[in-house]
Protein backbone atom coordinates (compact mmCIF):
# COMPACT_ATOMS: atom_id res chain seq x y z
CA UNK A 1 0.00 0.00 0.00
CA UNK A 2 1.72 3.56 -1.03
CA UNK A 3 0.58 6.98 0.66
CA UNK A 4 0.46 9.60 -2.20
CA UNK A 5 1.86 12.72 -1.10
CA UNK A 6 1.66 16.50 -2.50
CA UNK A 7 4.95 17.61 -3.29
CA UNK A 8 4.48 21.10 -2.84
CA UNK A 9 3.13 21.39 0.56
CA UNK A 10 3.61 16.96 1.29
CA UNK A 11 -0.35 16.62 2.35
CA UNK A 12 -1.63 13.23 2.39
CA UNK A 13 -3.70 12.91 -1.07
CA UNK A 14 -4.54 8.84 -0.67
CA UNK A 15 -3.50 5.63 -0.13
CA UNK A 16 -2.94 3.50 -3.90
CA UNK A 17 -2.51 -0.38 -4.13
CA UNK A 18 0.04 -0.72 -6.13
CA UNK A 19 0.96 -4.05 -8.10
CA UNK A 20 4.16 -4.36 -9.97
CA UNK A 21 7.73 -2.48 -9.65
CA UNK A 22 7.74 -0.22 -11.73
CA UNK A 23 7.22 3.47 -11.38
CA UNK A 24 3.71 5.07 -10.28
CA UNK A 25 2.55 6.43 -14.02
CA UNK A 26 -1.29 5.51 -13.71
CA UNK A 27 -3.60 5.25 -10.53
CA UNK A 28 -6.55 2.83 -10.92
CA UNK A 29 -9.36 4.60 -9.38
CA UNK A 30 -10.55 0.80 -8.30
CA UNK A 31 -7.60 0.52 -6.19
CA UNK A 32 -7.75 3.91 -4.38
CA UNK A 33 -8.39 2.72 -0.68
CA UNK A 34 -8.45 6.10 1.01
CA UNK A 35 -8.86 9.64 -0.09
CA UNK A 36 -7.85 12.38 1.88
CA UNK A 37 -7.39 16.03 0.17
CA UNK A 38 -7.60 15.69 -3.59
CA UNK A 39 -10.16 17.92 -5.82
CA UNK A 40 -11.22 17.34 -9.43
CA UNK A 41 -11.47 20.31 -11.30
CA UNK A 42 -12.22 20.31 -15.26
CA UNK A 43 -11.17 16.68 -15.54
CA UNK A 44 -7.67 17.19 -13.60
CA UNK A 45 -6.90 16.13 -10.21
CA UNK A 46 -5.62 18.76 -7.37
CA UNK A 47 -4.20 19.01 -4.46
CA UNK A 48 -5.97 21.94 -2.15
CA UNK A 49 -2.65 23.98 -2.84
CA UNK A 50 -3.53 24.20 -6.58
CA UNK A 51 -0.38 21.87 -7.67
CA UNK A 52 -1.65 19.34 -10.45
CA UNK A 53 -1.03 15.50 -9.67
CA UNK A 54 -2.89 14.15 -12.53
CA UNK A 55 -5.57 13.92 -15.50
CA UNK A 56 -8.80 12.00 -15.31
CA UNK A 57 -8.68 9.25 -18.22
CA UNK A 58 -11.70 7.25 -17.33
CA UNK A 59 -11.23 4.41 -15.40
CA UNK A 60 -7.33 5.61 -13.81
CA UNK A 61 -5.70 8.99 -13.32
CA UNK A 62 -2.29 9.83 -15.40
CA UNK A 63 -0.26 11.11 -12.90
CA UNK A 64 2.29 13.70 -13.48
CA UNK A 65 5.74 13.34 -12.60
CA UNK A 66 7.87 15.18 -9.78
CA UNK A 67 4.10 16.88 -8.54
CA UNK A 68 4.06 13.88 -5.90
CA UNK A 69 6.13 11.76 -3.50
CA UNK A 70 4.75 8.09 -2.03
CA UNK A 71 5.81 6.29 0.39
CA UNK A 72 5.20 2.65 1.45
CA UNK A 73 5.47 -0.73 -0.16
CA UNK A 74 4.79 -1.83 -3.46
CA UNK A 75 3.32 -5.71 -3.77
Amino acid sequence: MLTIKCAKCKKKLFKYQKIGKGKVLKCHKSRMNKVYHIEKRDEKYRCPCNNLIGKDKGSYIKMVDQSFTYSGRKE
